[in-house]
Order: C-alpha cells, then sequence, then structure tokens
C-alpha cells in the first residue's frame, strides 16, 4: 500500500511541476545567455535593460494587440510593469537574422539623440525569437499618414512636414557624423519614420544599419533596403555609404511634397494631365516656377505652402536624389539648407538612373 501511495504522490508532482519545466528551461537559458551577452557587449554604451520572455508575455498579453510588421517581424502592442506603453518588436529565430538582431542592439543601445528612437530593453529566447522593446509612439510611421486619404493627409500639415524633413536630416547627420563610429541607416522611408503625439519624427528600424570606419569612403555589401528608396549604386553593385542614405533621404523628401509615392502616377493643373513620376514632373515645375501645381491636393487647399519652401525641399530632393553620390550634399549642408542658413542653386539635371530602375517596380 505505501509503495502505491508513493506512486500516487510522485504521479501527482509531475502533473503539477512538468507543465512548469519550459519555463524553468527557458529561465536557466536566459541566465546562461545573460553571462554571454554581457560578454559580447561590454564595449556598447548605455546597454539597454534585459527583460525575460515570461516579462514580454505579461506585457503584450501574450501577444494580443499586433500593430504591425517590421522588416524582419511581428511588432506587438504592451505596458511593462511601470506602466509604460511600449511596441515589442520580435525577430522570428532564424541563424540568419542572429546577426541582425546584435546589429540592431549594439547600434541603438550606443546611439542617444532626440530624434532617435530609444531602445528600452531586448530579451532572447531558447528558440531563437528575440524581441526588442521601444517605446510606443501614438501616431504610428509617418506612412501611414502620408499615404493615407486626403482627411489624414490634411491633418499632415506643411509646418509639420517641413519640420519632419529637418528632424530627420538631424537625425541622420547624428548618426553620419557625431557618433563614435559612423553608422548607416541603410533603410530611410517613411515606414520607418515614426511619430509621436506632437507629430515630431524619430528614425527607427537599425536592423540592417552599418557601422563603418569614419575614413571609408565606400563599403560594398549585399544590397538590402527597400528597393524604390535604395541608390543606383546600391542596386547595381551593393556599394554603401552617408550618400546611400541621403540618396533615400532625398526619396522621402519627395513624397512629403508629393503625398504620394514617387512611383505613383498622378496628375496636375486644371485639364488634370498626367504624370509618371514625381521626380521627372517636379524637376519640370521647379523651373516652371509652378510646384504648387504638383503638389500635395491637401497642402495647396490649406493655404500654408508658399511656392519659395516647395523650391528649398524639392531642389534638396533633387540633389539627395543625384546618380553620381559624389554630386549629392551631405546631411550637415541638408540641415543648413533646410534652416535657411544656406542658399540651394538649382541641381544641373534630373536624376535619370532612377527613372530607369523605376520601370522595374
Amino acid at each position: 500500500m505505501l509503495a502505491v501511495d508513493t506512486c500516487l504522490i510522485a504521479v501527482y508532482t509531475l502533473c503539477i511541476y512538468v507543465p512548469k519545466l519550459e519555463d524553468l528551461v527557458q529561465v536557466y537559458f536566459e541566465l546562461e545567455m545573460a553571462e554571454k551577452e554581457e560578454d559580447n557587449l561590454l564595449e556598447t554604451v548605455g546597454l539597454p535593460t534585459r527583460l525575460l520572455f515570461r516579462d514580454i508575455k505579461e506585457a503584450t498579453r501574450n501577444f494580443h494587440v499586433s500593430i504591425g510588421e517590421g522588416g524582419s517581424g511581428a511588432i506587438f502592442k504592451g505596458m511593462i510593469r511601470d506602466g509604460t506603453v511600449v511596441a515589442v518588436k520580435q525577430i522570428k529565430g532564424q541563424p540568419s537574422r542572429e546577426t541582425e538582431f546584435m546589429t540592431e542592439l549594439r547600434v541603438i543601445a550606443s546611439l542617444q539623440h532626440i530624434k532617435l528612437v530609444r531602445l528600452l530593453g531586448y530579451c532572447l529566447t531558447r528558440r531563437g525569437d528575440r524581441y526588442l522593446i521601444y517605446p510606443f509612439y501614438e501616431n504610428g510611421s509617418l506612412d501611414a499618414w502620408l499615404f493615407a486619404g486626403e482627411e489624414k493627409r490634411r491633418l499632415l500639415t506643411w509646418r509639420l512636414r517641413y519640420q519632419i524633413a529637418i528632424d530627420v536630416a538631424k537625425a541622420l547627420k547624428y548618426m553620419h557624423y557625431d557618433c563614435l563610429h559612423m553608422i548607416l541607416h541603410r533603410d530611410v522611408k517613411p515606414a520607418n519614420i515614426l511619430l509621436n503625439g506632437e507629430f515630431q519624427a524619430l528614425v527607427s528600424d537599425f536592423g540592417i544599419s552599418k557601422l563603418v570606419g569614419r575614413y571609408e569612403s565606400s563599403v560594398r555589401t549585399k544590397a538590402k533596403g527597400t528597393f524604390t528608396y535604395m541608390s543606383p549604386e546600391v542596386v547595381t553593385h551593393g556599394a554603401i555609404s552617408i550618400k546611400s542614405d541621403v540618396y533615400s533621404y532625398g526619396m522621402v523628401l519627395m513624397e512629403l511634397v508629393a503625398g504620394r509615392r514617387n512611383n505613383q502616377p498622378g496628375t496636375y493643373g486644371e485639364n488634370q494631365q498626367r504624370y509618371t513620376y514625381f521626380l521627372k514632373i517636379a524637376r519640370e515645375k521647379l523651373v516652371e516656377g509652378k510646384l504648387i501645381e504638383v503638389a500635395d491636393k491637401t497642402l495647396v487647399r490649406s493655404g500654408e505652402v508658399t511656392e519659395e519652401e516647395l523650391a528649398i525641399v524639392v531642389k534638396v530632393a533633387l540633389w539627395c536624389i543625384q546618380d553620381r553620390p559624389e554630386q549629392r550634399p551631405i546631411m550637415t549642408d541638408i540641415v543648413e539648407m533646410l534652416q535657411k542658413r544656406r542658399s540651394v542653386d538649382l541641381p544641373p539635371r534630373s536624376p535619370i538612373q532612377i527613372l530607369s530602375l523605376f520601370h522595374r517596380c
């Protein structure tokens, strides 16, 4: 009888504790990984908080509210224990993404700028999934406003758009010149520009960023990013530099003016004449002094936008997207141009390569 009782107790104990084995294994894994990560990241300044997986599940209510997809995984809304509302970016466990995760962790942890998204914490799991925890920005990404219907675009006034252009330029200037290492973002686009409650812009998503030597003019690597924002030299032979970020930034400027994607056809004028590429029509109208005809109609109706400021932004954009990298300005000069502390000349010609590249889209 004693043997039976002992057996029953053993079975009962297993029933209680076996479901917890998974959690115990995860905790052991996290403790082991914590030591390894500390060794790997000793050189990183401002290392963010390392969270346990159970904290992530609790914060997101078991990944209940999905708020979108990033370049490498789903993004969930949550709340951590101190009451901070957060966005949790999941990076699925794939060997090829391990380097990507560590890149983003190292890059963001070393960045200290008001116009860059701040990393609050991170988590590693034994299954290989990784999580990055950021502040939640209630107005989401720029593309959700810029490429929306007229009602939402109307709220994105010219004053806001102009300030967004300056904010992003300052963030990239910091990455290129004011960090310990030069950092190339490599995927500058509206989806990676977040807006806080006051519509102030912050640059995000550093998953494919690259740290390069301060005196390296260009680095060859596999082309990554979003095709329609890639410079010709990145598309054709994978040559990345600060000038490839400048190019992508110029494409964003054009979309801020147009309120549409650069490869999306549109119309202008009283007769609703059609154009295929905004990049081409923008330069033509710039020369004619009629940029107001092709600007986002919600801006024109507001009466807030001026031909002078449209010309500044479009000139800067056209310089940024010149075919030859050496013709493009640096972010330091771009900030001064947009702040009207430096004059902007008319670019020599319309970019040619980009128009042919758009035919592939």
